[in-house]
Parts: structure tokens; sequence; C-alpha cells
């Protein structure tokens, strides 16, 4: 009996019975909202046996860069500014709960670093030892991109690990010509 308990945990994690990670970028966009929600889909199945150990990780920008460009008479709003980007962290790692357990994910963290979300990204797959990085696509232009700079580009340039960018299905009314009619699709 303990024998196929220890074959069943190394056919699910390896040679030495660990899972590997994956690490699940987050920030308060439904785009990765829905990167997440894709992942727990197609990797967290319910009932069948987790892959991967999940790692949910959120960026909160320092205060004083949210701040930086203001001025220093502005010092005395930093502790306001903090408290408000601890309480979107707190509700963004509420929601990423939230989907986890509708999906019934038991092996799952969830860590808030300070810095830029790029940066922190990057080093949380060091630091984690992650196999897999998900990240959503806002699904920018190139133009937005290269003046606000793409997280999920970054990423997929720096981390040392698989990158998967996850992005959302469009959906647009679109209109075809057929035989002289016009067809509405929807």
């Amino acid at each position: 009996m303990a024998e196929e308990a220890a074959a069943a945990a190394g056919e699910e994690g390896g040679a030495a019975g660990k899972k590997g990670v994956m690490l699940v970028g987050i920030d308060d966009s439904e785009h990765s909202y829905y990167a997440l929600e894709w992942t727990l889909q197609h990797f967290f199945v319910p009932g069948q046996p987790q892959p991967y150990r999940l790692v949910v990780v959120t960026a909160k920008p320092p205060a004083s860069s949210v701040i930086g460009i203001a001025g220093a008479s502005t010092a005395e709003m930093l502790p306001t500014v903090e408290v408000d980007l601890k309480r979107t962290s707190a509700r963004i790692i509420d929601k990423a709960k939230q989907l986890c357990s509708q999906t019934q994910v038991i092996d799952v963290s969830y860590v808030v670093y300070e810095g830029d979300a790029r940066n922190v990204l990057c080093d949380a797959v060091e630091k984690h030892h992650a196999e897999m990085l998900v990240v959503g696509s806002h699904g920018y232009g190139a133009l937005k991109r290269a003046v606000l700079g793409s997280v999920s580009d970054y990423c997929s340039h720096h981390a040392h690990c698989s990158v998967m960018i996850v992005k959302r299905p469009k959906h647009k009314k679109t209109e075809h010509v057929f035989l002289s009619k016009k067809i509405e699709l929807v």
C-alpha cells in the first residue's frame, strides 16, 4: 500500500516526488483574470491530480513610484497611497482565491511582491523555481506596446522558464457579404 502511494507520488511529481511549479502573474485586469481562469480550466481539472503546484503572484508598485513625479509636497500622501495599493493587492488576491476555490485547487499559494510587474514576475520565477509562467495579454498593438511596455513581452524574453501568454478571445460583430446579401454574424 505504501509502495503504491510512493509510486503515485513519483508519477505525479517526477523522480523526487515533487510537483513542478506553475506561476500565474495577475493584476487587476480582466485579461489577467481570464488567463488565470484559462489556466485553471486546462491544467487544474477538478477530480484529476494536480500536475503543478500553483503560485499566483501580483505586483504592488511602490507608493513612491505612483507619486514620484508629483513633487516633494506630496510626501504626506505616501501613507494614504500605500494603504490604497495594499487594499488593491488584497482585492486581487481575494479574487484569485475565489477563482481557485471554485476549481478546487488545493496546492496553491498567493504572493504579493513590491515592484514593477516585469521584474517581479521574472524574479518570482527564479525564487519559486517555476517551470512555467502564465500571463495574460492586453492585446495592445505595436505602438501601445512600444509606449507603455508589455509585461508579457518582457517576460517572454527574460523569464528563465517557458512563458505562456493567454489571449482573451475577441468578440467582434463581423459582417460578411454573401451573394449580394449582407449577413451579420455575432
